[in-house]
């Protein structure tokens, strides 16, 4: 079997408050369990179709094969505007002391890096899909990630927001089909 090269598209997904069961950690592509997380797995099982990452109001940025716990966290404006505040070095979560020590944590940084291959693969194609608070989010981590050359400056960013069934629909046909320009649904 000839392996296939990488894809040079990006999905970046809302996380879900309905999540699966299971050990303490897995990964938050098997972890979440709502609607979109469900059309995802039935569309490309294989994870072949794009390479996935998540926006989380707990946990922030980062790639979906990031093995999760079970929590409880809904964005808020409060924590979409210091996301943005804090560009591609912030720490999520956030620590809860303010101790002078290393914050625990990730940053946007270190998940979209490995996706493109360390920049020799920028995405030239991506998908936004989430509400509105998410949305503001990965537009801000967009413009961040074409300054940072892990998005190409003319990539085809698609939105997909709306009534749950029609944006599923459009998350399958984004999925299974090549962008031919901006879009934005809403």
């Amino acid at each position: 079997m000839i392996p296939h090269p990488p894809p040079r598209r990006l999905l970046m997904l809302a996380c879900s408050a309905t999540k699966r069961d299971g050990p303490t950690y897995m990964p938050a592509i098997e972890r979440y369990d709502g609607p979109l997380w469900r059309t995802l797995r039935a569309a490309d099982p294989d994870n072949r179709l794009a390479r996935v990452a998540f926006l989380s109001a707990r946990l922030g940025f980062r790639a979906a094969d990031t093995p999760i716990e079970t929590y409880d966290a809904r964005m808020t404006p409060e924590i979409a505007e210091r996301m943005k505040a804090g560009g591609l070095g912030t720490r999520w979560p956030r620590p809860t002391t303010r101790r002078n020590v290393m914050p625990a944590g990730q940053h946007p940084g270190m998940h979209i890096a490995p996706l493109c291959d360390w920049r020799r693969q920028p995405f030239i194609d991506v998908a936004l899909v989430g509400g509105q608070l998410y949305l503001d989010v990965m537009w801000h981590f967009v413009g961040l990630f074409r300054h940072g050359g892990y998005v190409a400056a003319d990539a085809t960013i698609t939105e997909i927001n709306g009534p749950i069934g029609r944006m599923r629909q459009d998350l399958r046909h984004w999925l299974l089909t090549a962008s031919a320009g901006e879009v934005r649904h809403g």
